[in-house]
């Protein structure tokens, strides 16, 4: 039978009441509370009172209490919900979702951890291995996301400074098969500056405090947070004597995670370096800036893996590009000096918290699942979000979750309503509208394209000039003054709690909120120089370098403009809104019972407010009017002499005797399509070992599903066979030219339109009379002397060609590459050596993806060599493929490493000056040859 609470505790479900007033909702929840009641329903929606002691509501006993129990079989309790999304799950394979919300310090990331145990503990009832890791790992992850993502606030020891959903994947028999964690705004202005009586980010207290001497002298720290500015505020604090502890717990659940030691280690060093960046400072010596303490560049290259002189040029100057391409120094002022060191400590912490959370992502997705073999894949989702923010002080992070909070309010109430006309309907009764506040008309306030704040606020951010955060307002008050939802002292001057030019004020659902616009400029841009995106991406070690991938742009490459930090998040919202509303929602709305974190005080004003902005009078109201009073229920007791009983029990048997033929029947008929397939497949290609091409124009025949991989191993094993039986009837002479093939194929296919595959290479084509009718004899006698100075092995290529200089001057020239150089040659003056380059100096090649014969030889001495075949026999020939083909083969052969780049628009360094080369055809031209341009050269080619 179902167990009850007796009215001595209160309603257990608030759609109960008398009236649906506030006074009886403060009523009972507060005797809910005195009760010891802190878990109360709204229909599907758990209310849970943080009670700040430990209680005896959860653990193996309590969870077999609940498991596979109706919701209202048991008191209210987050196990209830959790176990209601499961079933849903399960038995209609819908995929769900539980939303907790509330305020820093109501007990959302305790709820999450309870719900997430809840669901780990009734799963796997057979101990499969894999899955017990998976379950594992999602259980660990929480404690490694909290040391990262979480810090203490004067709300909340453990408040978790960023928004998380959680994906957990189920397969056919209800058990996790993996998961997926989407993270939102980090509070990354913490690491710079945190109010009286906070702290950073847990890390780095417990990193100071729980690491090994040796360790901590490794990264050159002390154990002292006060001597580190981004730690000093919270040096002194109640919470550094379980740092220690919650180190070890935290290093031991990335080992079960998957983070190799290496990994771990790489964590560690950027830790520190952030902390070691934080004492860098700046003094002016003249015009210059200069930094105090030198000797933490050399311990933050150490950390970073990068070179000092590297490092300390970042700090103090930025590369700035011209419009002709050339790179300029431009010193920072001490100002702009701290400014880009605080983005720069900022960044780097954002990108190790994205990183560990893309990282534990790669240890629990779910893995080769095929829903034709393994079933269909359904989902729980649990979104643990921040809850609506009023503080003495709203700034930019604050507009974002509180947008965040309407987002989501709106989201509620509308699959609320949905879900009660769906029930109407079913049952044939005609749905009467319900009044409730719509706030569409705030989340469009934020958001609407071209006339929302954010839109305002990109606007201000992409014009061009110093706009200030003023301006900004100003603009926002032009735009928005007639807004119901929105002011500003200007707007209302008689509202003397704003300031001038600096306050606005938004009417929230939840309540009004006044914020400064003080920083929403700097923080909307989140600008950060790309010289720090370039020097971590040319770090040694790995992990640093993985978080940097546009490092790799080059500074005089053109890229489009990064989204601002508000269009990410609202992107980010709407993309959340999308996927919850794909989902069958439960909700968990966690209420802080008082300030002080006791188990005892019930502060009945802080209560009332948060039931305000959380709209849970709103919830109860659409609950009430919608169909089913939703009382408490027993279960019916069925007799077993019943005869609906017994004819249900026939009609299940008889339905068991026919799911027991199907799968008899598809197992005999999965056997007869594989039997047939494997014939078909013998009889196609019985015969290709005497056909001349080998079985090529073959066609495979369709697989079944379950021979869908064995089929594409089949394929692999049949080209392996087939060009081996090719290469062997090669000559032993064509190989060097099939070799060569092969190295420009890999690196061109794909890239260039033509780049000679279907022609015989000459390779040497200046000894050869064919083309070099007059002059073979004169190359040859250069050859050899050459040979007899350098004694290197073998000609790799030779051929006429025109090439340009820095000075701009176009030139009749030859290129003679060995083994060991590459030689540009003069044929007027019986192939004089003009200059000589070794191999080893040669970093790359640039060609275009036309047919033109534009070649660029990079080198290391930022000195290249540009050059196009000219005079070749005949004309047309192509022969830029060949000359890429022979020396990356070449390189292979001596364990070298050449870059090979395709592109239109080629940059080139000739002594150090940055150039462009881009290529025009024309017609009137007979042959090729080089003209200036704004940027550099432009080679100009014969039209064909």
């Amino acid at each position: 039978m179902a167990e009850q609470e007796s009215l001595e505790f209160g309603k257990a479900d608030f759609v109960l009441l008398d009236e649906v007033t506030m006074e009886h909702f403060m009523e009972n929840l507060k005797l809910r509370f005195e009760m010891g009641r802190i878990y109360t329903y709204i229909g599907e929606v758990v209310v849970s009172m943080n009670p700040y002691k430990q209680t005896q509501l959860y653990g193996k006993d309590v969870i077999e209490q609940y498991q596979g129990r109706e919701l209202y079989e048991r008191p209210p309790h987050l196990y209830a919900v959790a176990d209601a999304a499961y079933k849903a799950m399960k038995r209609r394979a819908k995929d769900t979702c539980i939303v907790i919300s509330g305020e820093s310090g109501a007990g959302k990331t305790e709820a999450s951890k309870y719900i997430m145990q809840y669901i780990a503990a009734i799963t796997n009832p057979s101990q499969r291995e894999e899955v017990e890791r998976v379950k594992n790992v999602l259980l660990k992850s929480n404690c490694v996301l909290e040391a990262f993502g979480n810090a203490k606030t004067n709300r909340n020891d453990n408040s978790s400074r960023f928004g998380k959903y959680m994906d957990i994947n189920f397969d056919f028999k209800g058990d996790p098969t993996g998961g997926h964690i989407n993270n939102y705004l980090l509070e990354k202005s913490r690491i710079l500056h945190q109010q009286p009586g906070e702290r950073n980010f847990h890390s780095f207290y417990q990193l100071l405090l729980g690491t090994s001497d040796a360790q901590l002298a490794s990264l050159h720290l002390c154990r002292d947070p006060a001597a580190y500015r981004f730690t000093s505020e919270g040096a002194s604090n109640n919470l550094l004597a379980s740092d220690q502890s919650n180190f070890k717990d935290v290093a031991g659940a990335m080992k079960v995670i998957g983070f190799s030691l290496e990994e771990i280690d790489s964590v560690y060093k950027i830790l520190a370096t952030i902390l070691h960046l934080g004492n860098v400072s700046f003094v002016a010596e003249g015009d210059a800036v200069a930094i105090e303490n030198r000797e933490l560049v050399s311990q933050l290259a150490e950390l970073t893996s990068t070179q000092p002189e590297s490092l300390l040029r970042t700090l103090l100057y930025r590369a700035v590009a011209t419009g002709s391409g050339e790179v300029i120094e431009k010193g920072h002022s001490a100002k702009e000096a701290n400014y880009a060191r605080d983005a720069c400590a900022k960044a780097i912490y954002e990108r190790l918290f994205c990183w560990i959370v893309g990282r534990i992502n790669t240890v629990i997705e779910v893995k080769n699942y095929d829903a034709r073999l393994h079933g269909k894949n359904t989902v729980i989702a649990v979104l643990d979000i921040y809850g609506f923010e009023i503080f003495d002080s709203n700034s930019f992070e604050q507009f974002c979750i509180n947008y965040c909070n309407e987002k989501l309010q709106q989201l509620f109430i509308e699959l609320i309503l949905r879900q009660e006309q769906e029930e109407y309907q079913r049952e044939g009764i005609e749905w009467q509208h319900i009044e409730y506040f719509n706030n569409q008309i705030i989340v469009d306030l934020v958001e609407q394209p071209h006339k929302g704040i954010i839109s305002i606020l990109d606007e201000a951010c992409l014009t061009g000039g110093q706009v200030t955060d003023t301006m900004f307002l100003e603009s926002m008050n032009t735009k928005l003054g007639k807004h119901p939802h929105y002011t500003s002292r200007k707007l209302c001057a008689t509202d003397k709690s704003m300031e001038f030019g600096r306050d606005f004020r938004i009417k929230h659902y939840a309540g009004n909120v006044t914020y400064s616009v003080e920083g929403f400029i700097d923080k909307n841009k989140d600008t950060l120089f790309q010289d720090f995106k370039r020097l971590m991406y040319n770090s040694t070690d790995p992990v640093l370098r993985d978080m940097w991938p546009e490092g790799e742009v080059s500074i005089t490459e053109v890229t489009k403009r990064p989204l601002t930090a508000a269009t990410l998040f609202k992107n980010s919202m709407v993309a959340l809104v999308e996927n919850l509303a794909s989902k069958e929602p439960y909700y968990v709305r966690c209420i802080k019972p008082n300030d002080q974190k006791s188990p005892l005080l019930f502060d009945a004003e802080r209560c009332r407010h948060q039931v305000e902005y959380l709209g849970l009078l709103e919830n109860v109201r659409v609950r009430r009017a919608g169909f089913a009073y939703r009382q408490p229920y027993d279960r019916f007791l069925l007799s077993a002499t019943d005869p609906a009983l017994a004819w249900r029990g026939a009609l299940a048997r008889r339905r068991c005797r026919y799911l027991r033929a199907i799968y008899t029947i598809m197992g005999h008929y999965k056997r007869h399509k594989v039997k047939t397939y494997l014939l078909e497949l013998v009889r196609r290609f019985q015969g290709v070992r005497s056909m001349a091409d080998y079985g090529k124009g073959v066609e495979w025949p369709d697989p079944p599903a379950v021979l869908a991989q064995f089929q594409e191993n089949s394929k692999l094993l049949f080209r392996r066979w087939r060009a081996r039986q090719i290469v062997k009837n090669i000559p032993p002479s064509d190989m060097g030219q099939i070799q060569a093939k092969v190295a420009a194929m890999e690196v061109l296919q794909g890239l260039r339109k033509d780049w000679g595959c279907q022609r015989n290479w000459g390779r040497d084509y200046l000894s050869s009379v064919v083309e070099n009718p007059v002059m073979a004899a004169q190359f040859a006698r250069r050859v050899q002397a050459l040979r007899d100075k350098v004694h290197f092995s073998s000609v790799l290529f030779s051929c006429h060609v025109r090439k340009i200089n820095r000075f701009n001057k176009s030139r009749d020239r030859a290129i003679l590459v060995t083994d060991q150089h590459l030689y540009k040659l003069e044929p007027r003056k019986q192939y004089k050596v003009m200059r000589t380059l070794p191999l080893s100096m040669v970093t790359g090649v640039s060609v275009t993806s036309c047919q033109d014969q534009l070649v660029v030889f990079h080198t290391r001495n930022h000195d290249d060599l540009v050059i196009c075949f000219h005079k070749m026999q005949p004309e047309e020939d192509n022969r830029v493929g060949e000359l890429v083909g022979v020396l990356v083969d070449h390189f292979k052969t001596t364990k070298r490493e050449l870059q090979v780049r395709v592109s239109d628009c080629i940059q080139l360094s000739l002594r150090g000056r940055k150039r462009l080369v881009a290529v025009e055809m024309r017609h009137e031209l007979a042959f090729p040859d080089f003209g200036k341009s704004r940027d550099g050269f432009v080679l100009y080619c014969p039209r064909r």
